[in-house]
């Protein structure tokens, strides 16, 4: 099984394709669509930067896979499932959080049936694309919908867990809990051999080291600076709980969210022909 990363230093995302060298067959993991907050422009370098991969090792890629609903970048999703002819593959707990932002941000037009993806997996389930058994572990804390992917000898974490320099995931965000978290990690990761590969959704790169992306739950168990296998589920919903209340939202929370819980299509323009995200004042 062959794993390659692509790093977007603007949101400091980890996207995957993982692939079977010997049949080509390959699924890519939280794709990034490139986003100009200030000029409100999109572009496609990350996701070129992946479908040259792709075109380069002759993969054949049945499907993409979205670990959650990003709040701090906009999933490709959408549009390089149409370019390969993927299928597009979420938690079956997204209808919740669509459903939550619907009302949120007032998206009077917003399904909440999770029918933007083409499968929505459960805690356990497992789909075979080619060669290639993707198994779906539920692991919500950072959202209720988050899902970590086993294939093989190698886990994908998304926002859940880090490198072990860095910790875990927020919880702050709608229907998020640190009790949830701590489960997930300590009572199912943590469970998991100590030799599995950990690949995690992003890198902060704290104190300025260079780029890493991969550890092991061995690693993860006696290392994670926030979340050890002996931490106490107290003193880490403690410590997450007031870590969350002194952090900025997301940058792009608002834009995210609306493109990603329907797989990074833009909402339907308005009567003047012009799309829009909404962006609602807080505390005014």
């Amino acid at each position: 099984m062959n794993i390659h990363h692509f790093f977007d230093p603007a949101t400091s995302t980890l996207s995957y394709v993982v692939s079977d060298g010997a049949t080509k067959d390959a699924v890519i993991i939280d794709p990034v669509l490139d986003f100009d907050a200030v000029n409100l422009a999109f572009s496609e370098g990350s996701m070129e930067a992946i479908l040259a991969y792709v075109e380069a090792e002759g993969l054949k890629v049945h499907a993409i896979l979205e670990t959650h609903i990003h709040a701090d970048h906009i999933t490709g999703s959408h549009r390089l499932g149409a370019k390969l002819g993927a299928k597009l593959v979420a938690s079956s707990a997204i209808p919740d959080i669509q459903s939550t932002f619907k009302d949120i941000l007032s998206l009077e037009a917003q399904e909440t049936d999770g029918g933007t993806f083409d499968v929505l997996m459960e805690d356990g389930d497992q789909l075979e694309f080619g060669s290639l058994t993707i198994e779906a572990i539920h692991t919500p804390g950072h959202t209720p919908a988050c899902l970590t992917y086993k294939i093989g000898d190698a886990i994908f974490t998304g926002d859940t867990m880090f490198m072990p320099d860095f910790g875990t995931g927020r919880c702050d965000f709608p229907e998020g809990s640190a009790s949830d978290l701590y489960d997930s990690i300590v009572n199912k990761l943590y469970t998991l051999p100590d030799a599995t590969r950990v690949f995690v959704g992003h890198d902060y790169q704290p104190g300025g080291r260079d780029l890493a992306f991969e550890t092991t739950i061995g690693a993860a168990k006696t290392a994670n600076k926030q979340l050890k296998h002996d931490t106490s589920r107290e003193d880490f919903i403690a410590w997450r709980t007031e870590r969350d209340g002194k952090l900025n939202l997301p940058r792009l929370l608002f834009q995210s969210v609306q493109m990603n819980i329907n797989a990074g299509q833009l909402p339907p323009a308005g009567s003047n022909g012009t799309r829009f995200l909404k962006i609602p004042v807080l505390g005014a």
